[in-house]
This record gives C-alpha cells, sequence and structure tokens, in this order.
C-alpha cells in the first residue's frame, strides 16, 4: 500500500508546477481524488510517510494561497505551509471524517497555524498575550461550537454552497461549476442558506459570527481568490 502511494505521490509531484508553492484556489473533490484522500489519511494515521507525502501534494497549493491571504507575506507563508505538514504528522490522528471534510479540516489547521504565527511575530508582554489567548480561545470554540450547529441545521445543498463560499473561498463561478449547478442556483442557495444561518445564530445570540467565523476571520484574498461578500442577514 506504501508503495501505492509513492506512485500516486510521484505524479502529483510530476502533475504539480515547479517553482515552489503556487496559489490553488481549487480543490479537487471529486469522487476518485475523495476516495483516495480517504485512504491516503487512513494511512497517514498509521504512519505511512508516502501518504502524508500525497496530502501535501495534494493540498500544499491550497494551503498556500489561504495562508498567505492570512500573513500577506509570501516567503512567511511558504514557512507556515511547510509547519502546517510538519504539524500534520502528529495531529492527523485526531481527524474524524464524521466531523468535516479532511479538506476542510486542513484548511482549519492551516488557519490556526498562520494565526500562531502572526501573534509570534507581535511585540506584546508575554503575560499579556497569555491572557489575551486565553480569553480568545475560549470564545473562539463556543463561537465554533455554535456555527457547527447553525451549519448543520442547512439542507445540504445550502451548507455546501456557503461553506465552499465563505470557508474554501471560492466565487460563485467556481462553485457553479464544481457543483454542475446554474449560476443562478448558486446564489440562491448562497442566499436562502446565508439568511438562515444568520437567523440561527442571532437565536444563538451569536450573531456576529458570521462576519469573522465563517469567513475566516475575514477571508483576504489573493489575485485568483474571489472575496467573498460580507455576510449580513437577509
Amino acid at each position: 500500500m506504501s508503495d501505492g502511494f509513492r506512485a500516486r505521490a510521484d505524479a502529483s509531484g510530476t502533475d504539480r508546477p515547479g517553482g515552489g508553492f503556487h496559489v490553488k484556489a481549487t480543490i479537487d473533490d471529486s469522487p476518485r481524488a475523495v476516495r483516495l484522500v480517504r485512504q491516503a489519511v487512513v494511512r497517514a494515521k498509521e504512519g505511512d510517510r508516502e501518504a502524508v507525502r500525497f496530502l501535501y501534494l495534494q493540498y500544499a497549493d491550497n494551503i498556500y494561497g489561504y495562508v498567505r491571504s492570512i500573513v500577506r507575506d509570501e516567503y512567511e507563508a511558504e514557512d507556515v505551509t511547510q509547519h502546517v505538514f510538519a504539524k500534520l504528522i502528529t495531529i492527523i490522528a485526531k481527524y474524524e471524517e464524521r466531523d468535516v471534510s479532511f479538506s476542510a479540516w486542513i484548511l482549519r489547521v492551516a488557519r490556526n497555524v498562520a494565526v500562531d504565527h502572526m501573534r509570534q511575530r507581535r511585540a506584546i508582554p508575554c503575560e499579556e498575550v497569555r491572557e489575551l489567548f486565553h480569553e480568545e480561545e475560549d470564545a473562539s470554540h463556543t463561537r465554533s461550537w455554535m456555527l457547527r450547529e447553525a451549519l448543520a441545521a442547512l439542507p445540504d445543498a445550502q451548507r455546501q454552497v456557503v461553506v465552499l463560499r465563505h470557508v474554501v473561498g471560492l466565487s460563485p463561478g467556481e462553485i457553479s461549476g464544481r457543483l454542475g449547478r446554474s449560476l443562478p442556483s448558486v446564489h440562491g442557495l448562497h442566499n436562502r442558506g446565508r439568511g438562515a444561518l444568520c437567523t440561527a445564530l442571532t437565536e444563538m445570540q451569536c450573531a456576529p459570527i458570521v462576519g469573522t467565523t465563517a469567513a475566516s476571520k475575514p477571508y483576504r484574498p489573493n489575485p485568483g481568490h474571489a472575496a467573498p461578500p460580507k455576510a449580513t442577514a437577509s
């Protein structure tokens, strides 16, 4: 099995453009790609380094583009991207497919690593940093739980469009192509899903989360990335 992932990783490496990292806004979620990623995750949890290499080649450019939109520096984004995959080796055992797709999970890991990186650059007294982090982490955990609950209540099609738009950062046109839906259909699902999400979060007394966590606080895209609109109640 390791030899199988070595061959797949070699093939992915051949297909991937040379010259370091590149911004890649789309994620391959075809049935074949999802199946291979699922198999690679299982093998990576068992310590298969070739499976980890396969995952790296599958998602490195997605992670790099996302991280660069956060740290705003291409060289730092390269360092953070490498750190994400170094960390992946030790934390992948915590991933559970029933909770979230692997692509969404690794983007969340990347965001956390990028935010930690930015925090370390800030010249703030250590005690103040620790106090700020603890307060923010507690609030963030609560907001994240509420957002997951609100998203889970959406119809599948609406949830899929909202996540692709505000978490992955795809444009309506990219979502249309990926899901095989017309552009008006994507806009309709997005508007209804966003409105239902705002209503649910308002009832939870957590409405501001739509403008932060759901848009990755906020998602600032690179050239080639489509910026998600500011979420407001429809």
